[in-house]
């Protein structure tokens, strides 16, 4: 069940892209080509200078995990909501919907919600909730944070710190600038910490918003992620009891503390 929290924190880190922590001036919204020496130092300057200005964000999103070696498919829709009130960050995801291979598309209820400190996962098939503990009270995570620590592309870590995990590539693609859109190649680096879990990512970045409108991910097992983002909202005002769970009676509720790690170790 874990592993599903872990898929909803992945939306967070490739809905928002490559969040970077300092402050930067922002660049030009014009495409760079690939003839321009300084092209993805442009493409990252303008991430930057998105990410630092995003206060709340919603979008829809339409997510497909392929297992090619398995001819397997599962896609999901649903709705991702982030937020920041008071200095803290909230995060909402709805999962309302689920596709099995060629079956018939099914209503499935599942939803996520982060307050800084717990992450709590509300599964209506399984009548089930669980709160995970994954900050101490005193010492809230930014959610967008919390997912870098998670899966790769490092919400908030700054650009060099990316360059070393992976090697970043901007993809000549005409079609895609005359789109408006900016495509980002990374590769996992041979030392990477996240070299067990993905090989490539590839993103399509609204040049506009400086945020992803469609993301690729492969594992080293050629598993594939296919996210679809639409009609983003950023910034538009969110109401703050949309990040207050309201869980039915009927349902088993589950409470799991804050593990215990090594110094130094991130969390799995």
């Amino acid at each position: 069940m874990y592993r599903s929290a872990k898929i909803a924190m992945l939306f967070v880190v490739l809905a928002t892209g490559l969040s970077c922590g300092a402050a930067a001036t922002p660049a030009a919204t014009t495409p760079a080509t690939a003839s321009d020496p300084n092209a993805l130092e442009k493409v990252l300057q303008n991430l930057e200078a998105k990410a630092n200005e995003l206060k709340s964000y919603q979008v829809n999103m339409d997510y497909v995990f392929k297992q090619p070696l398995l001819e397997s498919q599962q896609r999901r829709t649903g709705i991702l909501y982030y937020a920041k009130f008071d200095k803290k960050s909230f995060l909402r995801i709805d999962f309302n919907t689920l596709q099995q291979d060629e079956e018939k598309q099914q209503t499935y209820k599942q939803q996520y919600f982060f307050d800084g400190v717990w992450l709590l996962e509300v599964d209506y098939r399984l009548e089930t909730a669980t709160r995970r503990q994954l900050a101490e009270p005193n010492q809230p995570l930014d959610a967008l944070s919390l997912a870098s620590k998670h899966l790769p592309v490092l919400g908030f870590s700054k650009v060099e710190d990316l360059r070393k995990q992976f090697e970043i590539g901007l993809v000549p693609e005409p079609r895609a600038q005359a789109a408006g859109l900016d495509h980002l190649h990374l590769k996992v680096k041979p030392d990477s910490v996240y070299r067990d879990d993905y090989a490539t990512l590839d993103f399509w970045i609204d040049r506009k918003i400086g945020l992803p409108v469609r993301v690729e991910a492969v594992t080293p097992e050629e598993d594939v992620y296919e996210i679809k983002l639409t009609d983003p909202k950023v910034n538009a005002p969110l109401d703050r009891k949309l990040f207050q769970a309201d869980i039915p009676r009927s349902f088993s509720v589950e409470a799991v503390p804050l593990a215990k790690r090594s110094e130094g170790k991130p969390p799995k």
